[in-house]
């Protein structure tokens, strides 16, 4: 209704039915004004107190500082004097006086006190070692057969650029969230090699093959995997939203004992990274492929639920909701509840060097203090809120008490996940589906070999030279 009708005009049932139609829109629209007037007072949302990512919350203002007064006090954990000097400098300048500065008498060796010893430190000019080949074809004379000569290992015929290269592109890449453009000039510029954008996207298809390898060695082991984290963040491929999928898991290794397989001495740690179109939980289906651990770690999201024996939800992100309804006006139900799971932290900290008589009795009086937080009655929509969904998923709060490999957070995903993020903000995203690709495949392998100690350089150049296999524990 637009304009009022003319109430002259009308009969006494059609001012009832017009009345009793106007009064059903002021309530709606006061219901709806009030909850607007809720929202305004309510706390923003920020990374402390949600899962909001630490990129987009608000910066606040340092403080200034006051002008120091003496030297700078040490870091915490290091003890000063500078940096330690190299152990094997490539060059030994001793500078010694000849004669004195004040008399101008003549110096000895035994006038020589060593007064000071310090390291300079710089990078030679790095340029292309550019190997030319000249590949001969020999004709025999007496069957007139063509015999061509081999090259040593790594002078193939085909792109002029070594796998050294490749890998280094493909780690400023994927690891520092370098553009083509940029990375093609910062080649050019810092070692002298013209490479342009479309050499490189080529180079990296190539190598894509090699990761494409070592992430379904990968999926194998994830898919015998006792222990999985997930955790999933959005990226963007040609203008569309996708998600990546990122799960860190523990697998039991094999040893041999007296001729028999034994399993589970100790536990070997993978990450498979998936980009998907779906944030369904379809994909965590597809990607375990029918295997079914026996513990998962991850937040409330209801895809990530129902995929193992048993569940450990993420404290981090209930602590965090905890804030949020502590910060929105909950004094009955958010803050006991959070009390009781920083408890839970601190006891997730040391549950792997407890016996299991000492966590049983933890976790009983966990359950003790559950209950009669629970037996509380919150008035504000907030801890009535938090209070249903810990009614709910009680019985998966402190599961990291019966199994003290599982970590009672989901961080070790949200860690995983960090360089897409940070990838996506300076690139902007994926321009095909193959890159994001081998995106995932990258950081499958990084995150892999980080957990053996390997850094990402090493774990990009081996893969690229087939060397998976020399990972310990493989």
């Amino acid at each position: 209704m637009t304009e009022l009708p003319d109430l002259s005009r009308l009969t006494h049932a059609e001012k009832d039915a017009l009345i009793r139609a106007l009064w059903a829109q002021v309530q709606a629209l006061t219901a709806r004004m009030t909850e607007l007037e809720a929202r305004l007072g309510a706390p923003s949302k920020t990374p402390d107190n949600s899962s909001l990512p630490p990129s987009k919350g608000k910066k606040p203002n340092r403080p200034e500082k006051g002008k120091r007064r003496g030297p700078r006090p040490g870091s915490l954990g290091r003890m000063g004097g500078g940096r330690p000097l190299a152990a094997t400098p490539d060059e030994i300048v001793s500078a010694k006086p000849v004669r004195c500065l004040h008399c101008q008498a003549a110096l000895g060796e035994a006038d020589q006190v060593l007064q000071g010893r310090y390291d300079k430190i710089d990078l030679p000019q790095v340029a292309p070692v550019v190997t030319r080949v000249e590949r001969y074809a020999g004709r025999c004379r007496c069957c007139g057969g063509t015999t061509l000569a081999p090259v040593p290992e790594g002078l193939e015929p085909g792109t002029p650029f070594s796998i050294g290269i490749v890998a280094l592109a493909m780690y400023l890449r994927f690891v520092h969230a370098i553009s083509y453009q940029r990375l093609s000039r910062l080649l050019l510029e810092l070692f002298g090699l013209a490479i342009s954008e479309g050499a490189l996207d080529a180079a990296f298809r190539r190598g894509k093959l090699h990761f494409d390898a070592d992430v379904a060695a990968i999926l194998v082991r994830l898919r015998r995997a006792r222990v999985i984290c997930s955790d999933e963040t959005s990226v963007r491929i040609d203008g569309r939203t996708c998600w990546n999928w990122a799960e860190p898991a523990k697998v039991p290794s094999m040893r041999s004992i007296g001729g028999r397989q034994v399993e589970g001495f100790h536990n070997s740690e993978v990450v498979i990274h998936v980009v998907r179109n779906s944030r369904g939980a379809g994909v965590v289906a597809e990607v375990l492929d029918g295997h079914r651990p026996a513990l998962w770690v991850s937040d409330l999201y209801s895809a990530q639920q129902g995929h193992a024996e048993d569940w450990q939800i993420c404290l981090a992100h209930q602590l965090r909701d905890c804030t949020y309804a502590i910060e929105a006006g909950d004094a009955v139900f958010a803050p006991r509840m959070k009390a009781l799971l920083l408890r839970a932290v601190v006891l997730a900290r040391r549950s792997r060097h407890l016996a299991e008589s000492t966590r049983r009795e933890y976790r009983r009086r966990l359950e003790c203090a559950l209950d009669a937080v629970m037996a509380l009655a919150p008035t504000h929509s907030d801890g009535r809120r938090l209070r249903r969904r810990y009614g709910k998923v009680r019985s998966h709060l402190f599961t990291f008490l019966d199994h003290p490999e599982v970590p009672a957070d989901n961080n070790g995903s949200e860690r995983e996940l960090r360089p897409t993020a940070t990838y996506r903000k300076v690139t902007g995203g994926f321009r095909s589906k193959w890159g994001a690709e081998l995106f995932a495949g990258v950081r499958s392998v990084i995150g892999t070999a980080a957990r053996r100690g390997m850094d990402a350089y090493q774990a990009i150049q081996q893969t690229l030279r087939g060397q998976t296999a020399t990972y310990p524990g493989w």
